[in-house]
């Protein structure tokens, strides 16, 4: 199934035309002989997994090549994520606390925004763009959690440590099935993220029209209720992309869908980090 994310619609993993037969030779999608999966049409989700109708197979052998493997998403995803960390690193150091700073990151993200679109909507995974949009979503986070730590001294910290703990155990979770993607789970789920973005954007034309905080979702008790909800959504993200990875591989898409899975990842791990830091910051208040 296609993973989905609040910031980026982005494809699922692109339909080729051969796939891995079980014994490990190329099949047709049209050959209905001793290729054909036999768990076609038997999936729960709403129209059908993506991978049963595109490759109709179990899993390549570990001879054939061109196919995604989970060395692949975790090279990628490291660098996409190494890529994300070094834009951060050289905006903390090399850029001081002011207004200019601040519009810098500001530029910095519409820029990424622009990117991670224009990939959201291509056909095939382009590594240029998502190592752009790493590099200017480092920048702006980098920018941003300089402002923060200088409010609240340590809070970049503790947001990457909480990030790291929803990272883990969300992946213990899905591993264990403690957690399954469902139809119905994931209905429910992008019903809530589609409600929270709403609310979300009405909040900052708010702001923007009376200043300060808006509808006050960002402040005191109702603050925390809504950066909760924000980091459980992200944790919902990952899930979705924990499936997508697992789909993938299961029936041999393409090595270059590795990198839509390091996107993927890396937009919930992003989300989850701003949560964080916005959460962690009404926690500490004033102190």
């Amino acid at each position: 199934m296609r993973s989905s994310n609040p910031v980026f619609s982005r494809r699922g993993f692109s339909r080729g035309e051969r796939y891995a037969g079980f014994g490990g030779q190329p099949q047709t999608q049209g050959n209905p002989g001793t290729g054909a999966n036999p768990y076609a049409g038997t999936n729960p989700y709403a129209g059908g997994n993506a991978y049963d109708t595109t490759y109709q197979a179990p899993p390549s052998a570990p001879a054939q090549t061109g196919r995604m493997t989970m060395d692949d998403v975790v090279m990628r995803t490291a660098m996409t994520l190494g890529t994300v960390v070094l834009g951060a690193l050289v905006a903390w150091f090399a850029l001081p606390v002011s207004e200019k700073s601040y519009g810098l990151g500001i530029g910095a993200m519409l820029v990424a925004l622009v990117l991670g679109l224009i990939q959201s909507f291509k056909r095939e995974a382009s590594p240029a763009l998502i190592l752009g949009y790493a590099v200017f979503e480092g920048v702006f986070l980098g920018v941003w959690s300089k402002i923060f730590n200088f409010m609240w001294p340590g809070i970049p910290l503790q947001a990457v440590l909480g990030t790291m703990a929803v990272f883990v155990g969300m992946l213990v979770a899905y591993r264990t099935r403690l957690i399954r993607v469902t139809a119905r789970y994931t209905r429910i789920g992008m019903a809530i993220a589609i409600g929270f973005l709403i609310l979300t954007f009405v909040n900052v034309i708010a702001a923007m029209i009376g200043g300060g905080d808006g509808l006050g979702l960002r402040s005191g008790a109702l603050g925390v209720v809504v950066g909760i909800i924000g980091v459980a959504l992200g944790a919902f993200f990952l899930s979705l992309d924990f499936k997508q990875i697992e789909d993938g591989i299961q029936y041999g898409a393409p090595r270059q869908e590795s990198w839509l899975a390091a996107f993927g990842l890396t937009l919930s791990l992003v989300w989850i980090y701003l949560e964080m830091l916005r959460l962690i910051s009404i926690l500490r208040g004033d102190d």
